[in-house]
């Protein structure tokens, strides 16, 4: 089976979308002849139909607190290490 083919499921999705002239957002939308001569005569979805903004949102002043928390961590581990290490060294 091919992996590039659409599901029968995807077909009728993009016939209801066109039988319906729907405009939904990040997926379809009815654009008038005049404005794609405008655009040149360019079929590109990307020209009339806005990509949806997938990217994570990070609340930056979590993200600060939990780094701070990581460097904390790590002045502590690296503290017990150079301790250990001063002790290894008093006894040869």
């Amino acid at each position: 089976m091919n992996s590039n083919k659409l599901s029968d499921t995807n077909i009728a999705d993009i016939y209801k979308l066109f039988a319906d002239a729907a405009d939904v957002d990040y997926t379809a939308k009815l654009v008038e002849n005049s404005v794609i001569v405008e655009q040149d005569y360019n079929l590109s979805v990307s020209t009339y139909v806005e990509a949806e903004d997938t990217r994570e949102k990070v609340d930056i002043t979590e993200l600060n607190a939990e780094i701070a928390g990581i460097v904390a961590n790590v002045d502590r581990l690296r503290k017990s290490i150079d301790d250990i290490v001063a002790e290894i060294e008093g006894n040869n």
